[in-house]
């Protein structure tokens, strides 16, 4: 699909207005005293050395199109890879990982004349461009690059010295089978499983083409053309995708041949990311920490978008991976937090797919269960399918109680809990009536068939599955957890939207008698009979703390099992992998433990993330470093509850930090000052006339003005939290009475100098 500048803008637009709000005016203009060009520099990724994988090198994308640099293993070149979102296999029989894959494209190499010797490079995250030189012994290369933010378009302008006139790009297509395939992984195939044919070069005036054919039919695209302006060539590449039809290679043509000039192609492709940036702004005097931040939302925005698939592992880059499919029990909701503080809901593919592919999520259940049930299972295409089940082949919604298939249940009720983190920092009533409610009431009455009473008057679950301990268990947290959050989600949202629904006392009924969280001296279990026992880094079986926020610290009677529970999920060394300390780090700020917090976001840059920014397992995976930017917002601000918390975690050495419309539960705009300290300042915006309490240090007696200097209403509720009257699109700015303060929002003072990202 080629993605236009009205697709990309006006959709992104229109999923904003969708969504019931729109940025507020600081987002079209610049923030009063900051200069973001200068800011976001200090961010920018810098490489001195070549980078040699995916993992080090710079990254490129506009959620559909993405490419990764680095050097082509064993040659003397630059290796551009061309991976799209939108390119899978349509072969359902082969299930989700083979069948219904994604599929690799290719990868252009840059070949200079002489021998490389060095490159000096810079990730220009304000324009969202690759900029630099590459050294060799017969001169140099001057690059720009970017993949457009509105179109299917890699461009790269390379500007050679007389002795490198002759470099070349070569275009190598992958072979059209899924990555799973690859015998280091060691998942064989389902039998009968082969590669699609291999790709054909064709031409049609001055341009190339690979046209990949598909053996389910469709076919997708590459096209290229190299443009030569002065001392300067352009090569402009384009991936298409289409199926049943075979109707890609004209849509790939039309984008390189309209393509213009490096210089006015990058003009909308600015103006985007600019407008972008300013949605909101968030300043930290870790510098290391805070340019990790910003590059997550460069990420974000180049793996993302609403109108593209909900991300695979690896987002837009398809390299050698063992998870070529979109994984749900955990992976997507991680990957897309961090877009609601950071005032980023135009990127919200989730909300839209499950939306769009509801009919899809009903036939995921068993028959018997498909008239009133829906699911989701824990891999799918782009379209939420699971294709045929298969040990290797893909893993479909279970059945609780028994073995086959696994009896994994919980996905779509946790993949509704972002619907409703879209719907709660929006308030759009449309996405609670049209998606949340009808998916979520499936989702809970397919558990209400399994739901029974024992002997103690309890309502006990049969045995299913916590991703991914590998051990079936009764009355498993993962699920009571899911189902008490989608019980009373069910009965607030059909008082918001007043339904009359027959199923309300049955929703009342089972929070009433569903049985306790299993749980012993270490805490919480897997579930009933079946302790926490070994390494493991998913925190399935502890969502009621987090995200769910069903088991809270200001409840002191919980405050003992949250410790123990964390204190051993983390202590079992082995098994623990990157988000398992991206967890602990907001389960510890829900504690308003913020040198914790820290100490367990510095265990993640320290052991796990790579020089680019990027995580890997087996494989790439792209969930870790974004849900790193959710717990700094978790430092920094949290809304759950009803009540929105200012800096409930900042460490110490976090004296001074500053927000610039930050969007929280509510539909509020927060922007705030902290400096020594302490709290100077806090402006609120409500966008939804929703009750507004805010939690801060500011204690005493307080200045509560709208943006015109008059008094609001507020009070002080027993508790000391600070209760303002607000109504749909009123501000407050709130401080202690007496003081004067500066209202302007600016970088906070770095504790220190740190070494960028990228490989320096």
């Amino acid at each position: 699909m080629d993605i236009t500048r009205r697709t990309v803008l006006g959709g992104a637009l229109a999923g904003v207005a969708a969504a019931g709000f729109a940025p507020s005016a600081s987002a079209a203009e610049v923030t009063s005293g900051l200069d973001w060009p200068g800011f976001l520099a200090s961010a920018d990724l810098v490489w001195r050395k070549m980078p040699k994988t995916w993992y080090e090198g710079p990254f490129l994308g506009n959620g559909f199109l993405g490419s990764g640099i680095y050097a082509e293993p064993g040659r003397n070149a630059v290796r551009f890879g061309v991976q799209h979102s939108e390119v899978q296999d349509h072969r359902p029989e082969f299930g989700s990982l083979f069948g219904l894959a994604r599929l690799p494209i290719g990868h252009f190499t840059l070949e200079p004349a002489g021998a490389i010797t060095g490159i000096d490079w810079r990730m220009d995250l304000w324009n969202a461009e690759l900029k630099g030189t590459i050294t060799t012994t017969a001169g140099s290369l001057s690059l720009r690059a970017i993949v457009h933010t509105g179109q299917s378009l890699l461009a790269v302008e390379i500007e050679p010295t007389e002795g490198e006139r002759g470099f070349q790009w070569i275009f190598h297509p992958a072979e059209a089978v899924s990555p799973r395939t690859d015998p280091k992984f060691g998942k064989p195939p389902p039998a009968g499983y082969v590669a699609n044919p291999p790709a054909t070069r064709e031409h049609s005036g001055d341009s190339s083409l690979s046209v990949q054919s598909l053996l389910a039919g469709g076919e997708y695209v590459t096209a290229w053309r190299e443009v030569a302006r002065g001392s300067k060539r352009t090569l402009y590449t384009s991936v298409a995708w289409s199926h049943p039809r075979k109707t890609a290679a004209p849509e790939a043509l039309k984008t390189v041949r309209r393509a213009e000039p490096f210089d006015v192609v990058t003009i909308e492709h600015r103006r985007w990311w600019h407008d972008y940036y300013r949605h909101g702004f968030l300043s930290i005097p870790d510098t290391r920490l805070q340019s990790f931040y910003w590059i997550q939302l460069y990420k974000v925005a180049s793996a993302a978008r609403r109108e593209a698939p909900v991300m695979a592992t690896c987002g837009p880059w398809l390299e050698p991976t063992p998870w070529p499919a979109t994984w749900w029990n955990l992976n997507v909701q991680l990957e897309y937090w961090l877009i609601h503080g950071s005032n980023h809901l135009e990127l919200d593919a989730v909300s839209r797919a499950l939306g769009k592919y509801r009919a899809n999520l009903t036939s995921q259940v068993a028959e018997p269960y498909q008239h009133d049930s829906a699911g989701i299972p824990r891999t799918t295409d782009m379209n939420l399918l699971n294709g045929a089940i298969g040990t290797n082949s893909g893993f479909p919604v279970g059945i609780p109680g028994k073995e086959t298939p696994t009896p994994e249940v919980g996905n779509l009720t946790w993949a509704l809990h972002n619907v409703w983190l879209s719907y709660r920092h929006t308030m759009d009533r449309r996405l609670l009536r049209d998606t949340l409610f009808p998916l979520l009431r499936k989702a809970i009455n397919y558990y209400l068939h399994f739901l029974t009473p024992g002997p103690d008057g309890k309502l006990h679950l049969p045995a299913t599955f916590s991703p991914e301990y590998g051990v079936n268990a009764p009355d498993c947290n993962y699920d009571l957890a899911l189902i008490r959050w989608g019980c009373k989600t069910l009965l607030e949202s059909a008082a918001e939207l007043r339904i009359d629904d027959p199923l309300t006392r049955r929703w009342r009924e089972v929070l009433a008698t569903l049985v306790p969280y299993p749980a012993d001296a270490d805490g919480y279990m897997i579930g009933a009979g079946v302790p926490f026992a070994k390494s493991h880094r998913h925190y399935s079986h502890l969502l009621q703390i987090y995200p769910l926020y069903e088991i809270t610290w200001e409840r002191p009677e919980h405050r003992r099992i949250i410790e123990t529970s964390l204190d051993h999920w983390v202590g079992f060394e082995g098994a623990l992998q990157g988000y398992t300390f991206t967890g602990a780090a907001s389960m510890s700020a829900q504690m308003l433990r913020g040198e914790k917090a820290e100490f367990y976001l510095g265990e993640l840059q320290r052991r796990y993330i790579q020089p680019n920014t990027m995580y890997k397992e087996s494989g790439p995976v792209i969930e870790t470093p974004l849900s790193a930017a959710q717990s700094l917002h978790d430092m920094l601000v949290q809304s759950w509850g009803g009540v929105i918390r200012l800096f409930p975690a900042a460490p110490a050495k976090w004296a001074d930090a500053a927000l610039r419309d930050f969007r929280t539960q509510g539909a509020f705009l927060l922007s705030a000052s902290r400096q020594g300290g302490k709290t100077c300042w806090v402006k609120v915006t409500s966008e939804a006339g929703a009750p507004c309490v805010l939690r801060t240090d500011l204690e005493g007696e307080l200045t509560v003005r709208d943006r015109w200097g008059r008094p609001k209403r507020w009070r002080r509720l027993p508790n000391g939290d600070v209760e303002i009257d607000l109504r749909r699109g009123e501000e407050a700015v709130v401080h202690r009475k007496g003081d004067r303060p500066d209202l302007e929002i600016r970088p906070v003072p770095a504790n220190g100098d740190a070494t960028p990202w990228g490989m320096p």
